[in-house]
């Protein structure tokens, strides 16, 4: 096997790369997790046998090559390791979204006909024993934390430690096969199957191969100059594909440590006790660290608060320049140093970011204002663009070219086109095989040239090269005097603000727009502390008429800034509702990954948007609620809906006409 550390032409796969890793890296840290409050580390050739092992020992159980291998629970160094023990003995891992519900995981489950299912814990094991009946392929299951597990059947269930050490003691029987299996893999083998999130109709499941996976692995750690020194923290859905390859295949290609936080309730403070020097989140994690800070702000002392504010200030103006090494006066940078020592540091050090050297946000946009607060205290945030399809990377922006309201230049060797109706195509070696079992959805994403098209306008700037997304295509629409409706340019600006969790924007078709809110109940929850407010729920806070007064404030405000953009000026808001309970992804209202699903929004709550438009003051409306346990019930409320005022258009837009 030594031919494997020659090179890119032995690495064609991704235990290729961890045999190399295993020889070059042997006693460097590949992954750490902290576990009852202690940080556990393994180094890659201790990670190599614990995957060799469940490889054999997966082998023992009868899995067979092409088999599919469903993989759900929360970031732990076993389920990275469960992925690549399938790879290895041929099979292919499908990792589901932890948060899905029963009837979300019989789907896929049932779509990839799943033979066997490695879960983490007995929450899991049960969401699948609740839908095996259905489930024809279904044949065993292996779970991670025994917790709890006693008393189950155990003849189609197994611990992972058990099925490591039945591999083990099967060594001599299988070694020479899965070798086999092994040096069988190539470029062209499947590496994962990750199921899309599906803002429209069924997720559907994108095959990946290990040319997909690999050679943008390579191409973005070029790009970043990412080595492997950098420290990581895996916290984001393994189903995602951004997880897939930051976690996986960024992490094999160049040997980097993997940190696993010990809970989502923990994270925070593992953020911090890691301080990763390569930093991925989408937007709406930004945003609720943003956020955090802004109601710690509000509980400091007058002093505290004056001195945040005045370095804050100076940070926007100078912080952005010095980032990119552009010329600042002897004055400002040691004023911004002085900011450093006082604001900026410690609060860098409070959100875990002192020693980010790349940060990156994608999924959605991010506000304009979210993303300059950030760079502004010396934080290299930037933004890429990407989908599944792509193995994420369609652009990215480069050290030095980083802007708020574009997303970069195509990532190397990716080639973007803008068809003739503004939407974005692009071709790739990340360019995925096909969606699987459904030749119908691959033919119409992806053409014989190998073309893939996003689903999302945009256009090149003129003047530097850039992309911008507008929207997503099926998104902008035009209003009925002719002008552009692109509703998510809206709803991040207004995103920006901690009182705001979500908004939708209506107005496609329509001669104005008009907005749900959905309040930040941290936030909005802080304040009625802070102000003596009694209330009793969500629905209480959000209807009191002084959180009301401060979201029609912040629309005004958007209103004014959104006046200034010639092209979507008319997309400012007239007359907006703050809802009575928060979308939900249980309620069909938001994807896995947080996205908002418009449609079905619009229809589930159709009699409130016809009182946006039809001039009613209130409404009352009943809604059917899932809660934690699954059950159902239903909320009743009376909204009042506000109108905002408008702010005029900027001259230039009047001229023009």
């Amino acid at each position: 096997m030594t031919h494997m550390a020659e090179g890119a032409e032995g690495l064609r796969s991704v235990p290729a790369l961890l045999h190399r890793n295993a020889t070059v890296y042997a006693d460097r840290p590949a992954y750490r997790e902290k576990e009852y409050g202690i940080w556990q580390t393994w180094s890659w050739s201790e990670v190599a046998d614990e995957v060799e092992a469940l490889a054999l020992g997966l082998m023992n159980l009868g899995v067979n090559e092409g088999d599919h291998i469903a993989i759900i629970g929360r970031n732990r160094p076993y389920l990275y390791w469960s992925m690549v023990a399938a790879q290895m003995a041929g099979a292919v891992p499908v990792p589901l979204y932890q948060d899905a519900v029963a009837e979300e995981m019989e789907y896929v489950l049932s779509h990839c006909g799943a033979r066997f299912v490695i879960a983490a814990d007995q929450e899991q094991v049960d969401k699948v024993i609740d839908v095996q009946e259905h489930l024809h392929q279904f044949e065993h299951m292996i779970y991670v934390d025994p917790r709890g597990m006693r008393k189950y059947d155990h003849r189609r269930l197994h611990e992972f430690s058990h099925v490591q050490a039945q591999g083990r003691a099967a060594y001599d029987e299988f070694i020479e096969d899965l070798k086999i299996r092994r040096e069988r893999l190539n470029y062209d083998s499947t590496c994962v199957m990750l199921y899309t999130s599906g803002t429209t109709g069924k997720p559907k499941g994108v095959v990946l191969s290990n040319r997909n996976i690999v050679e943008s692995a390579k191409a973005s750690a070029e790009f970043d100059n990412l080595t492997a020194g950098e420290e990581i923290l895996a916290y984001l859905p393994m189903a995602w594909v951004g997880d897939f390859i930051f976690s996986l295949g960024q992490a094999y290609w160049t040997g980097f440590c993997v940190n696993c936080p010990e809970s989502a309730e923990t994270m925070k403070t593992d953020l911090r006790e890691i301080a990763p020097s390569y930093y991925f989140a989408p937007p709406a994690v930004f945003e609720g660290q943003l956020t955090q800070i802004m109601i710690r702000m509000e509980d400091a002392s007058d002093f505290k608060k004056k001195m945040f504010h005045y370095f804050m200030d100076h940070a926007r103006e100078v912080g952005p320049k010095l980032l990119e090494k552009k010329s600042v006066g002897l004055m400002d940078r040691l004023k911004y140093k002085l900011g450093e020592l006082m604001v900026y540091g410690p609060l860098k050090n409070a959100l875990g970011f002192s020693n980010v050297r790349v940060g990156y946000t994608a999924g959605e946009a991010i506000g304009p204002e979210l993303f300059d607060f950030y760079r502004s205290l010396g934080i290299n945030l930037k933004q890429l663009y990407g989908q599944t399809e792509a193995t994420v990377f369609i652009t990215a922006q480069p050290d030095g070219e980083v802007r708020s309201d574009t997303v970069g230049v195509p990532s190397p060797g990716v080639e973007v086109r803008i068809a003739d109706n503004g939407e974005v195509f692009y071709r790739s070696p990340g360019v995925f095989v096909e969606y699987y079992n459904n030749p119908d959805s691959t033919a119409d994403t992806k053409d014989a040239e190998g073309w893939v098209a996003t689903g999302d306008a945009g256009f090149f700037d003129k003047s530097n090269g850039h992309l911008r997304i507008i929207d997503r295509i099926k998104d902008v629409g035009k209003m009925s005097d002719g002008g552009m409706f692109a509703p998510k340019y809206v709803e991040n600006k207004l995103k920006f603000y901690p009182n705001i969790l979500e908004v939708v924007v209506f107005g496609a078709g329509k001669d104005r727009c008009t907005a749900f809110v959905n309040i930040d109940l941290t936030a909005v929850g802080n304040w009625a502390e802070r102000n003596n407010i009694a209330y009793a729920s969500y629905q209480e806070l959000a209807g009191h008429p002084e959180v009301l007064d401060t979201i029609q404030s912040h629309i005004e405000e958007t209103n004014k800034s959104i006046a200034q953009d010639e092209m979507l000026s008319g997309c400012q808001i007239h007359r907006f509702l703050v809802l009575h309970k928060e979308l939900d992804a249980d309620d069909g209202e938001l994807t896995r990954t947080k996205k908002v699903r418009r449609k079905i929004i619009g229809e589930k709550f159709a009699d409130l948007v016809g009182a946006l438009y039809d001039g009613s003051d209130s409404i009352y409306t009943e809604t059917e609620v899932t809660y934690e346990d699954g059950r159902k019930g239903k909320i009743t409320a009376t909204l009042e809906i506000r109108d905002a005022k408008i702010a005029p258009v900027a001259a230039s837009k009047i001229a023009a006409e």
